[in-house]
């Protein structure tokens, strides 16, 4: 689903409510990278082989919601904001030779596994969906590695994929392919996680430059989708140190405005 051109898909009937309030919510209202060129910011992920030893992972948190280990996950896989991060410590995985996906929040090595808040294994052959109303490793219940922008794939000239970004404060409510949420609130104008925004076709994307301009694109074809709670219209990548942030700094130029939510499917109430 997140490969699916939503260039022309048809526009949400809330969709000026929602952007609105978004507005409403004050803080951050441009469109804003988080990650850049700091080996500290961004989810950084790592490849394994398919002879990678599984570790057992006990789960802190969500255990009911989670699928159960062992982990092919090496005791010194990177961790989202480092060893030292008191924030969200994503822990990606992905092995070669199997097309699984491993994903874990907030992660800490005990020595002979992993203790994890919940964690999620991802069969990248068949897309299969989490059981409605589970979480994953992020809130919304979706994987996070297909949503990040990555180096590589920016500089090859074009992104083929939505990308995962956070609004401030979402609705009590779903839209597939999520299948969680993260909040009290009843308000019908709050983005529900999954919900799905794209760049205005009309934007003028002339000006930018470099990576900048071929995440654009990117947002102008597959959109965005509502993947936590968090600063507003940040889009996450992954951590890697050759990024030029004088280029990505490009982005906050480009206003919550200039976005609009399109209709990909009716909202899943808790």
């Amino acid at each position: 689903m997140r490969n699916q051109d939503v260039s022309a898909a048809p526009l949400h009937a809330n969709s000026a409510n929602y952007i609105s309030r978004i507005a409403a919510l004050g803080g951050n209202q441009k469109l804003h990278a988080d990650f850049g060129s700091d080996p500290t910011y961004g989810i950084p992920y790592v490849v394994v082989p398919s002879t990678q030893p599984a570790v057992p992972i006990t789960f802190t948190a969500y255990g009911d919601e989670s699928d159960p280990g062992p982990y092919p996950v090496p005791a010194n896989a990177p961790i989202e904001g480092g060893a030292a991060s008191t924030g969200d410590r994503h822990v990606l995985v992905l092995q070669q030779g199997t097309c699984k996906l491993y994903e874990l929040y907030r992660s800490f090595f005990n020595g002979s596994g992993w203790n994890a808040d919940s964690g999620a294994v991802w069969n990248l052959n068949t897309g299969a969906l989490r059981p409605a109303g589970w979480t994953s490793a992020d809130a919304a219940g979706l994987p996070i590695l297909p949503g990040l922008v990555r180096y590589d794939e920016v500089k090859s000239g074009k992104i083929t994929h939505a990308l995962r970004f956070t609004v401030s404060r979402t609705q009590k409510g779903y839209v597939l392919p999520a299948t969680h949420w993260a909040s009290s609130y009843t308000d019908g104008n709050l983005l529900p996680m999954g919900a799905r925004l794209r760049l205005r076709a009309d934007f003028d994307t002339s000006g930018y430059t470099g990576d900048s301009r071929v995440i654009l694109e990117a947002l102008k074809k597959y959109g965005l989708i509502v993947a936590d709670n968090g600063s507003n219209w940040f889009i996450t990548g992954a951590t890697d140190s050759r990024w030029d942030d004088d280029d990505l700094n490009q982005l906050k130029n480009v206003p919550g405005s200039a976005f609009e939510v399109v209709d990909t499917g009716p909202i899943v109430k808790p």
